[in-house]
């Protein structure tokens, strides 16, 4: 089967420069655009169901890329960003300029790290596979719309990989990443394409 992981569009949060969690921020107007581009370039793709995290933002962008597919959508809390808790809306220079420590634990060892009031890497990792989990036992291609540190975290589980290499599978906002599963195996086909966005404006 054809799982495609999809990063929601830009919000004004992420133009600012503001670390957003659970927070519940909506698409900026080039979020909207880059979402509709985002779908018109899957519009071919045979996809079976689409799961999406609740919040707007990834709600949004899922509804736009459903229009070509008309298929069921499930929101999944367990797709949820991970909850930033106390950071929630500082801007990464306030963050900076206040916990110098925290990120310095969170450089070296961002696996273990929890969140102040939020949650960890960990605890992100293991909600939103079991998500996954329940996907993949299915034949039929599914597409999930999700978050910056939520697909992160389900990519290192598919390459075996330690969270702390998390910067490695990093994606970007309005992005598609297609993971093909055959039997007991998986391969990473299409990591962090965005040149369905080279084509429009922002």
């Amino acid at each position: 089967m054809e799982l495609i992981l999809i990063r929601h569009g830009e919000t004004v949060w992420n133009k600012e420069g503001r670390v957003q969690g659970f927070s519940d921020t909506d698409l900026s107007d080039v979020g909207l655009h880059h979402a509709r581009q985002l779908a018109l370039s899957l519009k071919d793709h045979q996809i079976h169901s689409i799961f999406s995290s609740p919040l707007i933002r990834a709600q949004k962008t899922a509804r736009i890329i459903n229009q070509y597919h008309n298929v069921p959508l499930c929101l999944e809390s367990g797709l949820m960003e991970m909850d930033q808790g106390d950071f929630e809306g500082l801007s990464y220079q306030e963050l900076m300029a206040r916990e110098k420590d925290f990120l310095r634990k969170w450089i070296s060892d961002p696996a273990s790290v929890k969140m102040p009031n939020g949650e960890s890497f960990i605890e992100l990792q293991a909600r939103a596979w079991k998500v996954i989990e329940g996907i993949i036992i299915k034949p039929d291609n599914a597409l999930i719309v999700s978050h910056n540190f939520t697909i992160a975290s389900i990519l290192c589980k598919i390459k075996n990989i330690s969270l702390s290499e998390f910067r490695s599978v990093h994606v970007d906002t309005a992005s598609k990443t297609i993971v093909r599963f055959r039997d007991r195996s998986a391969s990473i086909e299409l990591f962090n394409d965005r040149t369905h966005l080279r084509s429009g404006n922002g």
